[in-house]
């Protein structure tokens, strides 16, 4: 049964930070997936949704981490990410990360690793899950291959696993956001060059636990997260940018008022 640490009740997440909104519009300046990073390739095509992602928007990864420790990290690990730096960068307590987003009972300043033993997890799979600690880096389209990929399981009873998922067919894990996002079916059109009938849509089959709307966010909270670990640095560098753009802006304002009085002299 999952376990629901209850971080996310509070609708604004628990700590809810305008400057970091403000910081992500004037400082950017440029679940489990039980596989392999060899095999991890979409299928080329196969449109990828927008995820929306904001890494400024410190309430959807605090969401975002409560969903991946409850819904993912009983198979995969992000083991180059401390259980202390995520707490430091999402605005966490020790007690709040101890309490409801460790469940393997490692030490506040260890990596972040699976419930499940790797030998227990390939003896019953056949391959150890992957750490995902880069999963977002490693996939063209970033969080949206996340995003797109969370939205595509339908039911497949001729896979081993009883799912399946049109962004990477014949995917070897089962959907784990099912309850939440309902059971799809797909809907075939015309054979491809195969002859086989092409899926031209999924389709709910049995509603879940969330709308469309709300499993639409849960994605997107779980993308994101992955996406701040795959570089939690990249919060501070948005929290700096900020300060050299205002430290740039300032030194012009001093050489234009240089400039003229060298030319007033001039003249």
């Amino acid at each position: 049964m999952t376990r629901d640490p209850g971080i996310g009740n509070r609708e604004s997440g628990i700590v809810k930070s305008g400057y970091q909104r403000l910081v992500s519009h004037a400082a950017v300046l440029a679940g489990g997936l039980l596989l392999s990073f060899s095999a991890l390739a979409a299928d080329p095509g196969t449109a990828l949704q927008q995820s929306g992602t904001d890494l400024a928007d410190r309430a959807s990864l605090q969401r975002g981490a409560r969903l991946f420790m409850n819904y993912c990290a009983g198979c995969h690990s992000l083991k180059y990410l401390r259980y202390s730096r995520m707490a430091e960068d999402l605005g966490l307590s020790e007690e709040e990360v101890m309490e409801n987003l460790n469940f393997t009972g490692a030490a506040f300043g260890e990596h972040i690793v699976p419930a499940m033993p790797a030998e227990q997890a390939e003896d019953w799979f056949g391959v150890a899950p992957p750490d995902l600690s880069l999963v977002v880096r490693t996939k063209a389209g970033g969080p949206d291959w996340i995003y797109t990929f969370l939205k595509s399981f339908y039911q497949d009873e001729s896979s081993a696993q009883g799912w399946n998922n049109t962004l990477f067919p014949d995917v070897s894990m089962p959907n784990p956001l099912w309850e939440m996002q309902g059971l799809q079916h797909p809907v075939y059109g015309a054979p491809d060059e195969t002859g086989q009938p092409a899926i031209e849509r999924l389709e709910l089959a049995r509603p879940g636990t969330q709308d469309a709307a709300e499993f639409d966010r849960t994605v997107r909270d779980i993308a994101a997260f992955l996406e701040y670990a795959a570089e939690p640095a990249a919060l501070k560098r948005q929290g700096i940018g900020v300060w050299v753009i205002l430290f740039l802006a300032f030194f012009t304002f001093l050489a234009w008022l240089l400039k003229k009085e060298y030319w007033r002299d001039v003249h």
